[in-house]
């Protein structure tokens, strides 16, 4: 489970606790498909539709259409929340509402560029999805400042509300360091963006240097062989833990046997990972990228560039004041995070935003139509005005009052 899972699942559980319903819809995991109630009553359904790569799905708007009509109207929803710029099926869930005439929130939780290939189609993509959306929510000033260009999004339709940590659960305890050894904790997804190439030179470089150091690395991904051939390489075996894909749960359980955390991404947003990290009281070693800066107050982190070197002089600064005992009490450190970021006070902003988009007058079919042809891509607008016809046959063929009694039996078949 990544961060924006649990991201869906932390909002879920605090405004269902504040008198809210809420719904959550994905595709299917493997054999979990239909519905499935998780705690305090959170009801998910998993659709039928297969991933194709990386957990994503392809845009199937035609074939999806009834089905995400069907849970709207038997759920009597009010307001869409998409989470993902890669969600493909968060984009079409909020396309559909709106032909429904219903409200659509979306939170970005990723950093885009604008150079390459990639980048440059998924910035189109994303400007046609969120033409018509009522608001969206980013998680860091740099995040808004990134999706109010990539995506041409008006500021004043842009909100920022950080994530947050059950800090309950991420709590210090400093009996599980070890006393003959200090140890740096790494918990990332191996990929290239998370950084796996420099901390790779990192470790090679810094564990000559200081004997007494341990490296324990939580994660995995298609970079995990770079970090095998360097412990191969400088025979650091005994010194290079790697432990695979982790639980979230068992997440705190590796911080607490750490003194140092540390964080090489490339990009980021936000960085759940370092508020995780400083809520078990360890010191944060992280590159300065994104809304990184944002996120922890400058004695609770040390911000380097992202380059070996200043990666190199960034550890060994906070080993030095590890040493001396010139560090935040672990304590002390938990405390400030738990002050700083909590789930209540972002169930509370976003309920400020949904107020806000369920107030707006509902926007007829041409206001919506010259929303989607600003963003000049004719096929989209094709695409759209499909998915109203069908709509409105659907309405003839299943009216609304019938669809909730069909819906049920629909379901009870996934």
């Amino acid at each position: 489970m990544g961060g924006v899972e649990e991201h869906i699942f932390n909002l879920s559980q605090c405004l269902i606790s504040h008198g809210h319903k809420v719904i959550v819809m994905t595709h299917s995991y493997g054999e979990r498909v239909g519905v499935r109630y998780m705690t305090n009553g959170l009801k998910v359904y998993y659709l039928p539709v297969r991933v194709f790569y990386n957990q994503c799905v392809l845009p199937t708007m035609v074939c999806s259409l009834p089905l995400i009509r069907y849970i709207f109207i038997r759920e009597r929803i009010t307001i869409i929340h998409g989470h993902s710029a890669f969600s493909a099926l968060a984009h079409e869930a909020m396309v559909i509402g709106r032909l429904m005439g219903l409200k659509t929130v979306f939170t970005d939780h990723s950093l885009f560029g604008f150079a390459d290939a990639s980048a440059i189609i998924t910035n189109k993509l994303l400007e046609m999805s969120l033409a018509d959306c009522n608001h969206c929510i980013c998680v860091s000033h740099t995040g808004k400042e990134n999706t109010v260009l990539r995506a041409r999004v008006h500021c004043g339709r842009v909100s920022v509300i950080p994530n947050a940590v059950d800090t309950a659960v991420f709590t210090p305890d400093p009996s599980k360091r070890s006393t003959d050894s200090i140890t740096i904790v790494v918990i990332s997804r191996l990929v290239y963006r998370k950084g796996v190439d420099l901390m790779a030179q990192v470790i090679a470089e810094i564990c000559p240097r200081y004997p007494q150091l341990q490296f324990l690395i939580g994660g995995d991904g298609p970079k995990r062989w770079l970090l095998e051939e360097v412990r191969e390489r400088g025979g650091l075996q005994d010194r290079v833990t790697l432990l695979g894909s982790l639980e979230h749960s068992q997440v705190r359980d590796v911080l607490t046997r750490g003194h140092i955390f540390l964080n090489t991404s490339l990009t980021e947003a936000y960085c759940m990972a370092i508020v995780e990290a400083a809520s078990c009281g360890l010191q944060v070693v992280s590159t300065k990228v994104g809304g990184i800066p944002e996120v922890l107050p400058s004695d609770l982190i040390y911000l380097t560039e992202p380059n070996v070197p200043s990666l190199l002089l960034g550890l060994e600064t906070a080993l030095a004041n590890l040493r001396s005992g010139n560090v935040v009490p672990p304590w002390d450190c938990h405390h400030r995070v738990a002050l700083l970021y909590n789930w209540m006070d972002v169930a509370s902003r976003t309920e400020t935003v949904y107020h806000r988009v369920a107030g707006e007058k509902s926007k007829t079919l041409g206001s919506q139509l010259r929303r989607y042809m600003a963003s000049g891509v004719l096929p989209f607008l094709l695409i759209i005005s499909l998915a109203h016809l069908m709509l409105r046959f659907l309405d003839w063929m299943v009216p609304h009052k019938v669809s909730i009694r069909f819906t049920t039996s629909i379901l009870l078949n996934i």
